[in-house]
């Protein structure tokens, strides 16, 4: 497939599908000037995508709205240039999700994520890690380098930090022109962390979609503080589509739309409460922990952990 076609491609799907019309129109006349200019002339896949990405980009910013080159030939499944089977695999070799579930010394827990794939593929292990924070003083949620996933991941991690259902955000969708609710669920597997106890998220560059999903909802419920540095600003989920053997294309298809402030993090990021270099940020969120834990008592049964979290304290120092 010539270059023509390929961007006759992308601008089919942008005209079908990205939320919104208006800049869709504008790309597709961008993109056929520089098609015309002989922008993409001679490039190879790799360098093809980098330079329509360049240009899907240009107008407003959108980091989901992307041209991407993959090594492998693309499957032949759908038009979505999607693989489940691939997929599920994949979940499986990435601990679906999970990076790490911990109580590190001083009774604080540590939930370290870096995708949120659907309850039915990760569910168990998301439980599993859960069940095993239950008991901590204090949660911190490491998303710094997690790079989104399916918002029903996101629903299911906050239910467990939540105690009655919460609406907590809305999606417009541009098929259909619906907006469908998000809310907490009403029963989750294994124990919950629960409602009363501080929770922190650490944020960076890195945290993007459904990282910062998780991020601006528990800020903007109250339920925790953001400490590290802005997330990368991408609010709107999108759809993918084979375009060629190596080639697909991203295309937002929603937006979120909280149900308080009516707006996302599109572009902006979600802001930090503690702003603090993304590599501090453990030792930040973890000294605020800390700090916490040391107002629960330090006689009885408490008074190991109180040591503990002294000692832990004063190495972070």
């Amino acid at each position: 497939m010539d270059e023509r076609a390929r961007i006759d491609d992308v601008c089919r799907r942008l005209k079908d599908h990205y939320v919104f019309p208006d800049v869709a129109e504008k790309l597709t006349v961008f993109l056929r000037a520089r098609l015309s200019d002989g922008a993409y002339a001679g490039l190879d896949d790799q360098a093809f995508a980098v330079a329509v990405t360049q240009d899907l980009q240009s107008v407003n910013g959108d980091k989901h709205l992307r041209l991407r080159h993959h090594v492998d030939p693309l499957p032949e499944v759908d038009d979505r240039s999607f693989d489940p089977d691939e997929y599920r695999l994949e979940a499986k070799l990435n601990n679906h999700g999970v990076a790490s579930s911990r109580r590190l010394p001083g009774n604080v827990g540590y939930l370290e994520t870096k995708f949120f794939y659907e309850p039915e593929l990760s569910g168990e292990t998301l439980a599993a890690a859960m069940t095993l924070l239950a008991d901590t003083d204090a949660l911190l949620v490491d998303v710094r380098e997690n790079r989104g996933g399916d918002p029903m991941g996101v629903a299911m991690l906050i239910s467990y930090l939540v105690g009655e259902p919460i609406h907590y955000n809305s999606m417009y969708l541009r098929d259909g022109d619906v907006t469908n609710q998000f809310w907490t669920l009403p029963y989750v597997p294994g124990r919950k962390f629960g409602p009363d106890k501080p929770v922190w998220v650490l944020t960076g560059p890195v945290s993007f979609s459904g990282a910062e999903d998780l991020a601006y909802s528990l800020q903007q419920l109250d339920r925790a503080k953001t400490v590290g540095a802005v997330t990368g600003g991408g609010a709107n989920p999108r759809q993918q589509y084979k375009v060629d053997t190596h080639l697909d294309i991203t295309v937002p298809d929603g937006r979120s739309v909280h149900p308080v402030t009516g707006t996302n993090w599109e572009g902006v990021g979600v802001q930090p409460d503690v702003p603090v270099a993304v590599e501090a940020a453990f030792d930040a969120a973890y000294a605020l922990a800390l700090d916490h834990v040391l107002t629960l008592g330090d006689s009885g049964v408490r008074r190991p952990i109180a040591d503990e979290a002294r000692l832990t304290l004063a190495g972070l120092g």
